[in-house]
């Protein structure tokens, strides 16, 4: 089955970017630097988000991003699905953190239930089969504008979501050319109809 194990992403600086989602986000194994960057403007077509108990726990992790040096791109607010915020970290990554929660039931902790990539696509459909025939069942589904997998035991979600509807949630244009700045490291190596690279999980960490 079709996992995702890393994400690869594209910076100035990899030892830098290394330190700044560890202190944000306290992330490690599961993202990879690259220290090229490929030409992009604009929108990458893709976001990352956390999903998190109570709205305290995102405050805490906005907070530390910020405090890292991450750019706000919406501020943290309530929402008819919840409470959450963006921000853009220092490699141009764009990062959502969000729960479904709109009240705390407790201090603000710095943990995270899930890890998400939502890829923006022009077809969800045509994206959807491409992923189902490489072994990634559907978990939810909401017409032509959403899908999730179901990620089985890999540390990373993978979702679909309609490359505008995805940039408006995010709160930037559409608009944007040029490389994702991204590789998806997974089972094996293939680029899916909207040109986002994956590869094997198991090469060296070199990008």
């Amino acid at each position: 089955m079709t996992s995702i194990e890393t994400i690869t992403l594209d910076v100035a600086d990899p030892e830098a970017a290394a330190h700044f989602y560890a202190t944000a986000f306290g992330l490690d194994t599961q993202l990879r630097f690259h220290a090229a960057q490929d030409p992009s403007t604009g929108f990458r077509g893709y976001t990352l988000s956390l999903t998190v108990a109570q709205p305290a726990d995102a405050d805490a992790y906005l907070d530390a991003a910020v405090a890292a040096g991450a750019t706000v791109v919406k501020p943290a607010t309530k929402s008819l699905w919840g409470y959450g915020g963006v921000v853009q970290a220092p490699d141009g990554a764009i990062w959502k953190v969000a729960t479904s929660s709109k009240k705390n039931t407790g201090p603000a902790v710095k943990r995270f239930d899930s890890l998400v990539l939502l890829l923006g696509v022009a077809n969800i459909g045509a994206s959807k089969r491409f992923y189902v025939d490489r072994g990634l069942p559907v978990a939810k589904s909401f017409g032509p504008m959403y899908v999730e997998f179901d990620a089985g035991s890999s540390p990373i979600k993978l979702a679909l979501y309609k490359r505008r509807a995805l940039a408006k949630d995010a709160g930037v244009p559409a608009e944007g050319t040029g490389s994702h700045r991204l590789v998806i490291g997974g089972a094996a190596a293939f680029t899916d109809p909207d040109g986002f690279a994956w590869e094997s999980a198991t090469q060296p960490a070199t990008r």
